[in-house]
């Protein structure tokens, strides 16, 4: 199996994280915190203009017809950034769901999304907290082994407080009278997968997370001197990073290996996402521990920028499947009977 990505899939990645970096800044994210709403219409325009809103929309709909693996890398980049706009959902759990669902509710929404006209935010129960269902044009709600498809003003909302202030959580309630797109077996199945798509998420944006941590982390040590030397110099400082790269380095692999079972509609893609979501959370929550301890006090203040990917860190391992859940899901598989084990079933 080549896990190698594509000339073309580098290109938009470098091209999507040049552009990220410019303009999605420690500012920009703090003048956010203190808005309405947390979010910027112009901003999602101009990440429809790069063609993300619709990467994973299918071409009869207009879009690009791309997969969760062309969409991974840009993922981990939202992660470095900490993203508040819901592209992660609406490109992984979103639109794919949608898609699936299909029929007029598809061919009316999903060329508004390629358009940038359209935010799509799927929810499951398990997840307790609707995010981003104050901004989405429609929100794609698993509620009672039932999906239903909501536009604004068919539900009301109650506002929760999040550790990262740059989400914000809801409890949603369905206003009478609105009935269900899906439901049964079907419904089920659609849950399975867009809690596979939404780990997934999470698991990529944990790896972006991890490294911005490490680069903060980085720089002040090399500004941040003691006895007359940069504190960057010292060895145990350098173990503490060391180890957080060893880790982040690890899990990039399950990531890329899960979005290629997802792209894929593997089997095995449920294992191979709880995986991910494992390796990759763990990496960004021991980012978090070390880079808070090489920043010294300054590291539990606000005024340094480590808080912000700290916080969104710590959120995202707890929502699409908390550790606890991932674990039980691996357990099932590895210690199913007949489960095929050892070196050679490596990529199976």
């Amino acid at each position: 199996m080549d896990f190698t990505f594509s000339e073309d899939q580098l290109l938009f990645h470098d091209s999507v994280r040049s552009f990220l970096v410019n303009e999605i800044t420690p500012e920009r994210l703090r003048a956010g915190w203190d808005s309405d709403t947390g979010r910027e219409p112009a901003l999602w325009h101009q990440l429809a203009e790069l063609g993300l809103t619709g990467m994973t929309v299918p071409e009869e709909h207009d879009g690009l017809g791309m997969t969760a693996l062309d969409f991974v890398l840009l993922a981990q980049e939202c992660g470095y950034v900490a993203l508040a706009e819901p592209l992660v959902n609406h490109v992984l759990v979103g639109v794919p769901l949608l898609a699936d669902i299909g029929g007029e509710l598809a061919a009316h929404w999903l060329p508004r999304a390629v358009a940038g006209d359209a935010r799509i935010v799927a929810a499951l129960e398990q997840n307790l907290l609707a995010e981003d269902a104050h901004v989405a044009d429609l929100l794609l709600l698993e509620q009672g082994g039932q999906w239903y498809a909501l536009e604004q003003g068919q539900f009301a909302l109650d506002y929760s407080q999040s550790i990262d202030p740059g989400r914000r959580l809801f409890t949603v309630t369905v206003n009478p009278g609105v009935t269900p797109v899906v439901s049964g077996e079907r419904a089920a199945e659609l849950r399975s997968a867009s809690l596979n798509r939404g780990a997934l998420g999470c698991a990529a944006q944990a790896l972006g997370l991890a490294q911005r941590m490490v680069d903060l982390a980085v720089a002040y040590t090399a500004d941040r001197k003691q006895f007359g030397k940069p504190i960057g110099s010292f060895q145990a400082v350098k173990h503490h990073l060391a180890n957080v790269a060893v880790k982040l380095e690890y899990a990039k692999a399950p990531v890329h290996r899960a979005a290629y079972a997802v792209a894929q509609d593997a089997a095995t893609a449920t294992r191979h996402v709880a995986h991910a979501k494992l390796a990759a959370c763990e990496a960004a929550n021991l980012a978090a521990k070390h880079s808070i301890q090489v920043h010294g006090a300054m590291g539990y203040t606000w005024e340094v920028d480590l808080h912000i990917f700290m916080k969104k860190a710590w959120a995202l391992a707890n929502t699409w499947g908390d550790a606890g859940f991932h674990k039980q899901q691996v357990a099932q598989a590895i210690l199913a009977e007949g489960a095929v084990l050892g070196a050679g079933a490596t990529f199976q």
